[in-house]
């Protein structure tokens, strides 16, 4: 019979890992700048310096430091550094400092050394260790700034040194604000500049992007440097910024990068600003393409929605002629459903809107009004021709706020078939009514006669309905024909 534990494979046992276990660091004394550079011995002197041990830190530094450049860009002895400067004293950090500082922008742009130097400004501890790293830096900012490695070891100054350390990057950015804004890595970096700046830091910047903003947004990279100038929401930058596109709006409708900016430049600008951007759209030459592009359609449909009522108008003046020709393109049908939208919304506002308005027409047959709450502000308004309104019940507490001393303010109500005041029958239960009514007549109401049939009102009329005054309102021979089943209004008409 085979035992099958037998196949089972034993876990492999690295030798060079197992030499170091319980080893003590006064064996490798001459040979730790070779184990700085293998994976083992590097990690074995890691933890001894973890230990914080000074008597072995000494050892360590002592025989690393003379290879200090060399070891910043090993795959392993990098790692090493790292941890030395974490626990090493000021002393010995400031000695590291000055030694690589030559070499300083060189091991920035190594993909192991960059990590080294980032973790040597992020434990700068004196002012003497930042000014030695920023004179070994400022020559080569711009370099560092657009390099995949160096970029980061920028960044870390940002995140790490007091902004007025940092003024050597916000000087080379300023004067290189094109070069570096238009770069993958740049536009990144000069938005990370932005976040870390001083108040005049910003302003240097903003002054420099707003000065370059035309070129700037036309750039892959360098209009997301714009936009996130726009997105501080500062009103301080943004009208100065947006103005420097004034005059050039359609041409940079049509491009891919810009018109995403022109875009949020009308969404932001103030309305001043934003009626010179769209007034350049304000043409049907212009519109016509606009229209046509695959960029310009989405700005002119942000102009619509963001144009004051006047400039909408105009747009929607110029741009209706020209929808039958695009009516079958993506964009042209969606402008068109935009459009209809909005003239959908128009309709709807006119049809609700109660100031002002003039002859209702006929509303023949409006039965059990209910729930009609709260409406005021019915000055003006023409009611003919409203017959038949039956069975309004006491939920239709219709405010009419404005329409108070009804004796000069009811001049508009002409022909008013749903309440004709002679004939009145088959009026009942009309509640609610002070003053005297008597013989069919109210008093103060003149020619108003034949109100037959109005049962069950209670108190007086006296010339005021529902707390309305009705005195000396001349209604000629209107019947009120066909009011059925009022219920008491409490003062409310």
């Amino acid at each position: 019979m085979h035992n099958t534990k037998g196949n089972t494979k034993r876990p492999v046992v690295d030798a060079d890992a197992n030499r170091f276990a319980g080893a003590v660091l006064e064996g490798f004394i001459g040979q730790i700048y070779s184990l700085c550079k293998d994976q083992h011995g590097c990690r074995y002197l890691q933890k001894k310096l973890e230990e914080q041990n000074e008597a072995h830190l000494a050892i360590i530094f002592n025989e690393v430091f003379g290879h200090f450049v060399e070891l910043m860009t090993d795959p392993f002895g990098n790692y090493l550094c790292q941890k030395l400067l974490e626990y090493c004293g000021d002393e010995q950090r400031t000695a590291i400092v000055e030694t690589v500082a030559p070499d300083l922008v060189n091991i920035s742009l190594n993909m192991h050394g960059t990590r080294a130097v980032q973790k040597m400004i992020e434990f700068l501890s004196t002012p003497q260790q930042i000014a030695i790293v920023v004179v070994a830096l400022n020559p080569s900012v711009v370099t560092l700034i657009k390099d995949l490695n160096g970029n980061h070891v920028i960044q870390k100054c940002l995140n790490r040194l007091a902004s007025e350390d940092n003024q050597f990057i916000y000087n080379a950015i300023s004067a290189h604000c094109i070069e570096v804004a238009t770069h993958r890595h740049g536009c990144c970096v000069l938005q990370r500049c932005i976040d870390h700046a001083s108040a005049s830091q910003k302003i240097q910047l903003v002054r420099e992007i707003t000065f370059n903003a035309l070129a700037l947004v036309q750039d892959p990279f360098g209009n997301y440097v714009v936009q996130y100038v726009l997105d501080l929401a500062d009103n301080r930058f943004t009208d100065a910024l947006i103005r420097r596109f004034i005059g050039n709006v359609c041409v940079l409708s049509v491009q891919k990068f810009s018109s995403n900016v022109i875009e949020k430049c009308i969404r932001v600008a103030e309305p001043e600003t934003r009626k010179f951007l769209i007034e350049e759209m304000i043409n049907k030459a212009r519109l016509d393409k606009l229209l046509r592009d695959s960029y310009a359609n989405y700005v002119v449909q942000t102009a619509l929605e963001f144009a004051d009522p006047m400039q909408r108008a105009q747009l929607v003046e110029c741009i209706r002629p020209l929808l039958p020709a695009i009516r079958n393109t993506p964009y042209g049908k969606r402008i068109q459903s935009k459009l209809h939208r909005e003239q959908m919304s128009v309709n709807q506002i006119a049809h609700l809107g109660m100031n002002g308005m003039g002859v209702m027409g006929p509303m023949n047959g409006m039965n059990g009004l209910g729930g009609m709450g709260n409406m005021g502000n019915l000055n003006g308004m023409n009611m003919a021709n409203m017959n038949g309104m039956n069975g309004m019940p006491n939920g239709m507490a219709m405010n009419m706020a404005n329409m108070a001393n009804m004796t000069n303010n009811m001049n508009g109500l002409g022909h008013m078939n749903v309440m004709p005041m002679p004939n009145m029958g088959s009026m009942s239960n009309v509640g609610g009514i002070s003053g005297a009514m008597t013989n069919g007549n109210m008093n103060g109401m003149n020619s108003g006669n034949n109100m037959n049939g109005m049962n069950n009102i209670p108190n007086n009329v006296n010339g005021n309905i529902m707390g309305f005054g009705f005195s000396g309102m001349q209604f000629g021979n209107m019947g009120m024909i066909g009011m059925n089943d009022y219920n008491p209004y409490n003062g409310y008409m």
